[in-house]
């Protein structure tokens, strides 16, 4: 008998190819997207580790500075330490470069990585940093000043052979130099350019800085002792960070970590569709050959082959869909990191081109996923084919149902999912909120057949009007599981675009919105390149006085960006001094209103994401803070400065968190009064041109600044430039909701498809009674119409309160920032609407097949 059931389950399939291959290609779609998104990033963290191994090498422990850069004469002190064996100082620079090639046309600028380190001490800290001298080049080039040493990445992007003698244009802040390539290195990953220690410092003006050191302890020595001994030095700097060479790697993978959670939570929604419409094609298979199956159990089956019946065939269609989407999952991962890098738009690995790490672990665990997501959605036909009475089947009757819907097991869920949205996330994750939206999905879709049941009461006395409406709306009273599962696929499907359409339009309107509270400015000046943090201060405060007071200029504020490591472990949080007095609001996006500053406090607004992952609140001082800033005294002693947090701001950019202070604060505290930015604006009636090149002609002049030095650029291109990375960073989710579509509409087709194919003889008998095939059709396309026209109702609504829980929990618990519920309704008016002419057509195209004179024979069965 098992043998027997196999062959039957396989055999049906077979004549049902259409049907099975739209569940089969949802579970092929969700096992793609997930893997290939888990490929993606586990090859890019993978890669971008192996690089940051390879520059920083392979010592025990890095020194390195809260805020700014270590002083040079620190590096004896550490060196002499008795736990360390052996110390190398580094100094690191962001710098643009392109060939020098006199007479001919420049190239283009490749952003670059300059380190300068000791080549004595680069063959035991970092050996794939050491420099390989080209063919024919001296040997103490490596200590000769402006020569530099380029890894493969850098010479390929800027178009350089290997070996080849050829000369590089250097670009850091306003500085620009000549250097010559002397040689290689192995170091891996972003484009990269090593020289001597001494030479970076003269050549880039940045004599007796340190970016760090390396350390390599004495065999038995333990990092906590040698903190302890460090910190106990006269003149040790407040907050240095002592830390393992592999933190910078696991910053980025804590940063990242939320996005590719995300990312991998929304390819598996093409999953939760596809478990659906599993449900939805077996279901309906089910109702289809419930004389078979009770003629099964009149010979023998019993209950638990029935179920197991149902439940193989469910595995067939997981097992053929997971191994498809493993295949295409592989090669979408493949070609996404040939095409895009290992990016996917989230902007933590830029600059890497990894290859693709193929694991059959994760393979086999989406795969695993795949079937065990068709299993979840065949078990309820399952148990249906298991309790099926075998005579009353036989005989046709006791099919309709009688019970009314039941909607309490939907309303429970629902509120179980309300609960969960309350949950804090678990290991910065907000795994409670993903489950609390599956169960908010699984309740909706519970409730379907309640609602249909309110729909067709609230429909009865329109249907008693007419004999076609009477006979649509009866077969409807008679079938509501068979209705609630038609219009399920579109539920699940809509629900999950309307949700990620209202996710995405609330964060670009918010975005938007911020772009122009935090740009007041129409135009803004900083050095050109990937300059950032403190290396973008290069404007002096004689310069930016000068600025304005020319004449096309009525105004200039300086803006200074820094940062700052408060705990180790950790990403630097974001230093900016911008003037903020009287009042903040005026220059920050506050949530709330500002809080005054008692007496003798320096006023702090902090962003969002810096309450969440510091645990600091508005109204309360921020202590550990204080040590990284201690202003020198008119009697020359110490003073640590006493933060007090004024309010919370909204910040977009910097996942790792924002810091705000007013410049003249930090120009006390630091005795720093150099600018990264300035905002400039125009006297009426002065055109951008006319202040940009006052402006550059004053930066020649004084600063030696050519105009290829400085980005000056309008509000509204910085604004169009930011949503443009914003669209590029949310790509990922415009495929995976047209996705959602799709494997919805598919849904439709096959519900319907399978609904209108099965009731071949109820059409029969229709036209023996004398209906025309037009009629049967106008019936067909009104059914149609009407439940998807529930679906989509239903969908809408249950898709904003995903989105509720998206925008307010999600969102914030993964990137520490919040945003404002805004509702396209234009866009889901369409979206609805196009599903409701989907399976409109649908049902009328099915029903135009199953409505001819086969249906008629079809009458002849029951003869």
């Amino acid at each position: 008998m098992a043998g027997f059931l196999r062959t039957l389950s396989w055999q049906d399939m077979r004549r049902n190819p259409g049907r099975n291959l739209v569940a089969a290609a949802a579970v092929m779609l969700g096992v793609a997207l997930a893997l290939a998104v888990h490929l993606i990033n586990a090859s890019a963290l993978d890669e971008f580790s192996r690089a940051v191994r390879a520059a920083g090498g392979q010592p025990d422990l890095q020194l390195s500075a809260a805020r700014g850069a270590l002083p040079e004469q620190l590096f004896a002190t550490v060196a002499a330490a008795p736990q360390v064996a052996r110390a190398a100082p580094v100094l690191e620079l962001a710098a643009t470069a392109r060939q020098d090639a006199p007479g001919g046309a420049p190239s283009a600028r490749v952003a670059l990585r300059v380190v300068g380190a000791d080549a004595l001490a680069l063959p035991a800290m970092a050996p794939q940093l050491m420099p390989r001298l080209a063919p024919g080049a001296d040997r103490l080039a490596l200590f000769a000043p402006a020569t530099v040493f380029l890894n493969a990445s850098a010479a390929q992007a800027l178009g350089l052979q290997p070996g080849a003698d050829a000369r590089l244009a250097l670009q850091a802040g306003l500085r620009q130099v000549q250097v010559r390539v002397a040689g290689s290195v192995a170091a891996g990953g972003a484009p990269l350019a090593v020289m001597d220690i001494g030479a970076a410092q003269d050549l880039f003006g940045r004599g007796g800085e340190l970016t760090r050191i390396d350390l390599l302890l004495q065999p038995g020595a333990r990092p906590d002792a040698l903190q302890r001994h460090l910190a106990a030095l006269p003149g040790w700097p407040p907050g240095a960070v002592l830390a393992p060479p592999g933190s910078a790697a696991a910053q980025v993978d804590q940063l990242s970590r939320a996005y590719r959670v995300n990312l991998t939570v929304l390819a598996l929604v093409a999953l939760f569709t596809g478990a659906f419409l599993v449900y939805s094609v077996l279901a309906l298979s089910v109702a289809r050959r419930t004389p078979q199956l009770a003629l099964l159990a009149v010979l023998g089956a019993t209950p638990r082959q029935r179920l197991a019946l149902v439940l193989l065939e469910a595995g067939l269609l997981g097992a053929l869909g997971s191994a498809a989407g493993v295949a295409l999952g592989t090669g979408l991962a493949a070609l996404a990191l040939r095409l895009l890098g290992g990016d996917l738009g989230g902007g933590y690995f830029s600059g890497v081109q990894p290859a693709l790490q193929w694991s059959g672990a994760a393979a086999l665990l989406y795969g695993l996923l795949g079937v065990a997501a068709a299993l979840a959605g065949g078990w309820w036909p399952a148990r249906a084919a298991q309790r099926l009475a075998p005579a009353p089947a036989l005989k046709g009757v006791g099919l309709a149902e009688t019970r009314a819907a039941r909607a309490w097991v939907g309303l429970l869920l629902i509120a179980a999912s309300a609960l969960l949205a309350l949950l804090p996330p678990i290991f910065g994750i907000p795994l409670a909120a993903y489950v609390s939206v599956g169960l908010l999905l699984v309740g909706g879709i519970a409730l379907l057949p309640w609602l249909v049941q309110l729909l067709l009461g609230l429909l009865a006395p329109l249907a008693a009007r007419g004999p076609l409406r009477l006979l649509a709306l009866a077969r409807a009273q008679r079938q509501r599981a068979s209705a609630a599962v038609a219009v399920g696929g579109v539920v699940a499907a809509l629900s999950l675009s309307v949700a990620l359409t209202v996710m995405v339009a609330s964060f670009r309107t918010s975005v938007d919105q911020w772009l122009g509270g935090v740009l007041p400015a129409p135009l803004y000046l900083r050095a050109a390149g990937s300059v950032a943090g403190d290396d973008a201060a290069v404007f002096p405060p004689d310069f930016v006085g000068q600025v304005e007071r020319l004449p096309a200029v009525a105004r200039v504020q300086p803006l200074r960006v820094s940062s700052v490591q408060i705990a180790p472990g950790r990403a630097p949080v974001a230093l900016l001094a911008r003037p903020l007095l009287p009042d903040a609001s005026h220059a920050l996006p506050l949530l709330g209103a500002s809080l005054p500053v008692p007496p003798g406090r320096v006023g702090l607004y902090v962003s969002e994401a810096v309450v969440d992952l510091y645990g600091v609140r508005p109204g309360a001082d921020w202590p550990a803070l204080s040590e990284f800033f201690r202003p020198v005294a008119q009697a020359g002693q110490a003073q640590a400065a006493s933060f007090f947090i004024a309010g919370v701001w909204r910040d977009y950019v910097r996942q790792h968190g924002a810091i705000a202070i007013d410049r003249q604060d930090w120009v006390r505290l630091t005795g720093d009064a150099r600018a990264s930015d300035l905002a400039l604006w125009p006297v009426p009636g002065a055109s951008d041109e006319t202040v940009r090149a006052a402006v550059l002609a004053l930066a020649r002049a004084q600063l030696g600044a050519e105009g290829e030095a400085l980005e000056f650029t309008s509000a509204g291109a910085i604004r169009a430039r930011s949503l443009a990375i914003f669209d590029r960073s949310f790509a990922v989710t415009y495929w995976l909701q047209a996705v959602a579509i799709a494997i919805g509409l598919f849904g439709v087709a096959a519900s319907f498809g399978a609904q209108v194919l099965a009731r071949r003889k109820e059409f029969g008998l229709l036209a023996h009674l004398g209906l025309t095939r037009r009629q049967i059709l106008a019936v067909v396309a009104a059914e149609g119409a009407a439940w998807t026209a529930v679906g989509t109702v239903a969908g809408t609504l249950l898709g904003l309160a995903v989105a509720v829980v998206l925008v307010h929990v999600v969102n914030p618990q993964s990137f520490h920032w919040t945003m404002d519920l805004t509702v396209p309704w234009a866009r889901l008016a369409a979206l609805a609407l196009a599903v409701v002419a989907a399976g409109t057509l649908t049902a009328w195209a099915t029903g135009r097949m199953a409505a001819g004179r086969d249906a008629v024979m079809a009458v002849k069965e029951d003869w």
